[in-house]
């Protein structure tokens, strides 16, 4: 099982740049992969070949009116196939004794 983390902007586009954003989240959305929007990025976790056609069609999206685009990607996989993105943080939790912001 595969946790990808990715932020992907156009970076000719100025500051405002929620409506590319938006238009990856709604491909991240409708891929029907579990995921969790962050402040700075967004997890999405399945298989390989799963997650990297979410980015790629991210990619394919943004590139028809982007002349310049920037990515940031990480990758944690783990032999498996059981849901850790909840897993990891009750982990965190159990060991702090609380639940945390998430």
């Amino acid at each position: 099982m595969v946790l990808l983390e990715f932020s992907m902007s156009p970076m000719d586009k100025g500051t405002s740049l929620s409506p590319y954003v938006a238009r990856s989240l709604d491909i991240i959305d409708q891929s029907g992969l579990p995921y969790q929007l962050t402040p700075m990025g967004t997890i999405i976790e399945g298989e390989w070949d799963e997650v990297m056609a979410v980015v790629s069609a991210c990619f394919a999206a943004m590139r028809t009116d982007c002349e310049r685009i920037g990515a940031q990607i990480k990758i944690d996989y783990r032999a498996g196939d059981k849901s850790r993105m909840r897993s990891k943080i009750d982990a965190v939790e159990a060991r702090v004794g609380r639940k945390l912001a998430t």
